[in-house]
């Protein structure tokens, strides 16, 4: 696997090295990309208005995209170039769950972002089981711990307790299931037989498209929902609903959404992947410099109906640097979205590993894979060195600082500890199946699901 590794980082230096000794010939200049309407999508928003495609020679158009299966099918039929993807949908399409292509990442495109909302009805049954600090209000960040005797109470009533999530291969998905196993609920299970993801659950996870997360919960078909910005805080302007939990405080500086091209386009157009990449890097880094003052302007932009389309406000509660919990209980958060601080725009190898333990985890992947498969898969995925290539060209240019990229990665960051995490449980990418293994409630090495029950 350190042979693997080595030889990829050592092209990847090969590589920003020769790109920066010429200027791109592009293969393909006119270019479609899709987004989800979600305030992660910036970098691309930002990289239009700011002019950074043009800057490369690229005329971009921006599509928004009704879902992300759309989306997802979209570019494997070529109809879209690229796009704002789930960070499980490129995993999941190369290792053939679902819709089968192989998909790659040159580029991370943030950090955290989102955030489990329950309905005020729920709300009001959990709160007595929420600790408070002095001054009254709930303690952050809260367990689902709180939400379990709330559960018990459905279930004992045999009524079925419903919460959303936009779709299987999603962070939202494996991270409220996350949030739910570590305080002690069974999220269910996937099979080759029954892909509903719902096997021995206690709650039971839905796909709802981000922008109707609001309007499906105040019609009381799902009592909660996990999803990113701005759809939490909309709950909360709309007074119809509590976050309980963001990202940031469930795993400090979760890796969140990529920018994903077929490996086809990567191979036939390298000089436009490289082009696209510096134009993704230099919105990240203008989103995230001097201390985010360039935010008011990107909650401009992100405001408009053809990105996110939700008012300026709800929009900035969160882009700014702050999140409300209820109305009035606003909170300082500075890290909810990193588009570039922390090395965020770099796809780490260890990031896809993340993800792929969450597929084995909770049965869509089946079977106990070897560590080195987790190691070569991650590789076939995420693509530093076309991102370094990218990078260096930026630097040369002036355009970016040598400091803020990190050219000796292996490609996995440091283990998370277990401080940063609400289960208490530390990730290393580098031992995928220990860390399957080390958690309580899901599938540990040789069990899988057959016909409803865990075997092995």
């Amino acid at each position: 696997m350190k042979n693997t590794l080595a030889m990829l980082l050592a092209t990847s230096s090969l590589l920003a090295t020769s790109a920066a000794a010429q200027s791109l010939d592009l293969e393909k200049e006119d270019l479609t990309l899709g987004f989800i309407k979600l305030t992660d999508m910036a970098p691309l928003a930002v990289a239009y208005e700011l002019g950074y495609f043009e800057d490369e020679g690229l005329f971009v158009t921006l599509e928004a995209q009704a879902n992300w299966k759309v989306l997802l099918d979209g570019v494997i039929s070529g109809e879209l170039d690229g796009a704002h993807m789930l960070a499980g949908q490129p995993l999941a399409a190369t290792i053939g769950y679902g819709t089968e292509a192989h998909i790659v990442t040159p580029f991370s495109m943030d950090l955290n972002g989102n955030a489990i909302t329950v309905s005020n009805e729920i709300w009001e049954e959990m709160r007595p089981n929420v600790p408070l600090m002095e001054d009254g209000r709930p303690q952050h960040p809260i367990s689902a711990s709180a939400l379990a005797p709330v559960v018990e109470d459905y279930l004992d009533r045999g009524e079925p307790f419903n919460m959303g999530m936009v779709f299987p291969v999603s962070t939202h998905n494996y991270e409220i299931r996350y949030w739910l196993a570590a305080g002690g609920l069974e999220p269910g299970y996937y099979s080759e037989q029954d892909i509903s993801g719902q096997i021995g659950a206690d709650v039971l996870l839905s796909v709802t498209p981000p922008p109707q997360m609001p309007s499906t919960m105040e019609a009381g078909t799902i009592f909660g929902y996990a999803v990113g910005e701005p759809w939490n805080q909309q709950a909360v302007f709309k007074n119809i609903g509590v976050p309980v939990i963001t990202d940031y405080d469930m795993w400090n500086n979760n890796p969140e959404k990529v920018f994903g091209i077929t490996a086809e386009f990567a191979e036939e157009n390298p000089n436009t992947t490289l082009a696209l990449t510096k134009a993704l890097i230099r919105a990240a880094i203008w989103l995230d410099e001097n201390d985010n003052a360039n935010r008011p302007q990107a909650v401009e932009i992100l405001s408009r109906s053809e990105y996110v389309g939700a008012d300026f406000e709800v929009i900035a509660n969160s882009m700014t640097g702050f999140f409300e919990f209820e109305k009035g209980d606003v909170r300082p958060a500075p890290d909810f979205n990193v588009f570039f601080r922390y090395n965020a725009t770099y796809p780490f190898y260890s990031d896809a590993i993340w993800y792929l333990t969450q597929m084995r985890r909770w049965g869509q992947i089946t079977e106990t894979m070897s560590d080195e498969w987790y190691f070569e898969t991650a590789a076939d995925v995420y693509r530093p060195d076309i991102y370094l290539g990218a990078a260096r060209l930026l630097v040369d240019e002036g355009l970016a600082d040598e400091v803020d990229f990190p050219w000796d990665s292996d490609g996995f960051k440091a283990p998370t500890p277990a401080a940063d995490i609400i289960d208490g449980i530390p990730f290393d990418g580098h031992a995928p199946n220990a860390y399957v293994d080390s958690l309580p409630i899901g599938l540990k090495s040789g069990q899988t699901v057959i016909e409803g029950e865990i075997q092995g």
